[in-house]
């Protein structure tokens, strides 16, 4: 048999003019003006920003503090390895996550202090759930209701995909990202294989599949995979449905525990058909056919191929994971510059059990295109379709 290729290397950020390295000297030291000025921190938070945006732009990553509650955690991370080097000669996904816990620390949420647990992208996070553009998206669940089973459930599928343009740190670095027309046309579409997977029966209880949904944004793309998440449930294309999120505040818009309670009560609060959905989730949450999880590995520098046993005995069990947004997409390929035509089956082939991706492709990670796909692309965009949010998939490897 043949020699399977060699990977490609895992994408730094020191390569000038490239997006990873954009967001490393541009991206983070504009997070963290907007940090600042979104909070009266005191004093000694202001001296540990700007230490930390002079970290950013000239210095190399430091370590924790010898008393960090996850400083054990993180040396089994990597902490060790990358502690005196670039930010921009370490690997691009470590770099950013490791990024977001040393923000953490600038604005003491770990505290102790008057800052402790005070999310400091919260600001950003209910202004996208108080937008008008939310209001008109909850309105037009009223017309959905009336639609064909199957039409339904597409809407609702997009709904989630799409929804990734809501994406605030994106957002950051791209000031057209939210006005861009999306392409109607996905790049590839595995849709029919997805659905397939999660057939709308209701089997007896214990027979009851589960779906594990790893989570991306919170606000306006949170609202549409709890609504996907409340049809997978009513339909009885899941019997149980387990939401992943971070277990603290992560590239600025990531979702929270906090931020699905907020979501839900913006549901709730709306009229018509949202606040039903809204109510069904609400008890779906108290009855467990839907389940939190905030596991530590969802904000760990690493790829998925780095899951830890209890979470793939868990991934394993379900039916199928959906997994959500650019990052996780990354995560879940690795973090490399592929060939385009690289088959999605092949790199995600160690994942434990069947494994969908949602994503607006907003990096330059992408796997599983056609050749035809791919050279229709660069000849109308050349490689800014990799980064713009304005192209998505749907992918499946079951």
């Amino acid at each position: 048999m043949p020699d399977t290729p060699a990977p490609p290397p895992v994408i730094l950020g020191d390569e000038p003019g490239s997006f990873p390295h954009g967001v490393l000297a541009e991206r983070h030291p504009a997070i963290i003006r907007q940090v600042r000025d979104a909070f009266p921190y005191d004093p000694a938070v202001h001296h540990a920003l700007d230490a930390l945006l002079e970290s950013c732009a000239k210095g190399v990553v430091e370590p924790l503090p010898a008393d960090a509650h996850d400083l054990a955690r993180w040396r089994d991370w990597g902490l060790d390895g990358s502690v005196g080097r670039s930010w921009f000669d370490v690997p691009w996904l470590w770099s950013e996550s490791y990024f977001y816990r040393r923000l953490l620390d600038a604005v003491g949420y770990f505290g102790p202090g008057v800052w402790q647990g005070i999310d400091p992208f919260r600001p950003f996070k209910l202004a996208e759930l108080d937008a008008p553009e939310t209001d008109e998206e909850l309105a037009a669940l009223d017309a959905l209701e009336t639609r064909p089973a199957a039409e339904r459930a597409r809407a609702l599928l997009h709904g989630s995909l799409w929804g990734n343009r809501a994406d605030l740190g994106f957002r950051l670095s791209d000031s057209e990202a939210a006005t861009r027309d999306a392409v109607p046309a996905l790049v590839a579409d595995d849709s029919e294989t997805l659905w397939a997977l999660l057939p709308p029966v209701l089997p007896p209880a214990d027979e009851a599949p589960t779906v594990c949904l790893i989570a991306d944004n919170a606000g306006r793309e949170l609202i549409p995979d709890l609504l996907l998440a409340a049809h997978l449930l009513a339909t009885g294309r899941a019997g149980r449905v387990v939401l992943h999120v971070k277990p603290y505040p992560y590239y600025v818009s990531d979702a929270t525990p906090t931020d699905v309670v907020d979501a839900l009560r913006r549901l709730t609060a709306a009229p018509g058909a949202a606040a039903e959905h809204g109510r069904r989730l609400w008890a779906a949450l108290a009855d467990g056919t839907l389940t939190v999880r905030a596991h530590p590995f969802s904000a760990a520098p690493l790829p998925f191929t780095e899951l830890p046993p209890d979470l793939r005995a868990e991934f394993a069990g379900a039916a199928l994971t959906l997994v959500k947004g650019d990052l996780n997409y990354r995560r879940l390929v690795g973090d490399r510059r592929w060939p385009p035509t690289t088959p999605f089956a092949d790199v995600t082939a160690y994942f434990p059990g069947p494994v969908a991706a949602l994503r607006t492709l907003k990096s330059d990670v992408i796997t599983g295109l056609s050749a035809g796909t791919e050279s229709g692309l660069v000849a109308a965009e050349g490689q800014r379709w990799r980064t713009g949010g304005t192209h998505a998939l749907v992918q499946v490897r079951p």
